[in-house]
């Protein structure tokens, strides 16, 4: 698996995965938002320093710094640095193509964040919109427990990281449009 950081010309992919996922949606209450609420999001993301969007491919050609040749799209990635508190890495949407989930790719997408999480990060945590019992399911078996009740829109889940992260600090992204 492989993640890419996603640029304004990647918002198409973005919403035809949002697309392919209509029962994420379903559960919530509501349709996939269209092309240009999904560009407006992406867009509204690129200038947010602490925010990252990424596309995760199955990775099976090679890469040029721009775009996976012959990869297949299998999901996002939307995560803020140092939210809600310094030391916290929020996770806001882990969205697995809806025809390849229960595979284990939502698993590895977690643990490839975490092998890349910025130095300083002590705590991951996972926001669940709605009531989604698979959501936390999941959650729970990566390690997370619950953390903070904002229903009926949300609750979060957290996993301690123990001390602070050894990596060196993720670089600051300039925005492409």
């Amino acid at each position: 698996m492989k993640l890419q950081t996603m640029a304004l010309h990647h918002a198409p992919l973005l919403h035809q995965l949002y697309l392919d996922t209509p029962d994420y949606f379903a559960l919530l209450g509501t349709n996939p938002p269209s092309l240009g609420e999904v560009e407006r999001d992406v867009q509204t993301a690129l200038f947010d320093p602490r925010r990252r969007l990424e596309l995760l491919y199955r990775h099976a050609g090679t890469s040029d710094g721009q775009t996976l040749q012959n990869s297949e799209l299998l999901g996002s990635l939307d995560y803020k640095l140092d939210f809600p508190e310094p030391g916290d890495v929020t996770i806001n949407l882990l969205l697995i193509r809806g025809d390849l989930q229960s595979g284990g790719l939502g698993r590895q997408a977690v643990h490839l964040l975490e092998k890349q999480l910025p130095s300083g990060t002590v705590r991951l945590l996972a926001s669940v919109l709605g009531e989604n019992p698979r959501a936390v399911a999941f959650w729970e078996r990566l390690g997370f427990s619950f953390a903070t009740d904002a229903r009926p829109v949300m609750t979060w889940y957290a996993k301690p990281l123990g001390n602070a992260r050894l990596a060196p600090k993720a670089p600051v992204l300039t925005p492409v449009l």
